[in-house]
């Protein structure tokens, strides 16, 4: 037990010199921060382009498509009064064209959708661009589709949907 008292009595003796070297140190320990800027002053600028049309509003995106009057594209009017084929539901991307077969002499293409073979002819529609055939060759098939350019205006193109030959 005498020596426990003696450990602990040394503990606490001599606190002293330790006090003083830590309040030297608290004095020479300096923070260096910087000051923090000023704000800025906010100065508004008028939007100069509220006048123009929005490119993402209705009045913008409907002006293809809306039949006021006759006022619209007629190609694109004659194309929405209509009734649509079964395969204008589908894009052009999902189709494969995988042969040709020539019924009562008209050159007729074979079109692979969702694993379902459809027969198509010059004149009928197919993709969701308003599209119509307009010839079937033997390694090709060639449409005219409606499409919307970046001002929003309808123009044709012509696209081809190529014979696609399974792998062996």
């Amino acid at each position: 037990m005498a020596v426990a008292v003696l450990s602990l009595a040394g503990c606490g003796a001599n606190t002293e010199e330790l006090t003083d070297w830590m309040e030297q140190q608290k004095r020479a320990a300096k923070p260096s921060v910087q000051p923090i800027e000023a704000p800025k002053k906010f100065e508004p600028h008028p939007y100069s382009v509220i006048a123009l049309v929005d490119p993402f509003s209705a009045q913008k995106l409907g002006t293809g498509t809306r039949l006021e009057g006759g006022q619209g594209n007629p190609i694109l009017a004659a194309q929405l009064r209509r009734r649509k084929q079964p395969l204008e539901a589908f894009p052009l991307d999902a189709m494969k064209m995988v042969g040709t077969v020539s019924r009562q002499g008209r050159p007729h293409a074979l079109i692979e959708v969702d694993k379902l073979l459809h027969y198509v002819k010059v004149g009928e529609y197919i993709g969701q661009n308003y599209g119509q055939i307009t010839q079937i060759d033997e390694t090709e098939l060639t449409l005219r589709e409606l499409v919307q350019d970046a001002a929003g205006e309808w123009i044709e193109r012509t696209t081809t949907l190529q014979l696609q030959e399974k792998a062996r």
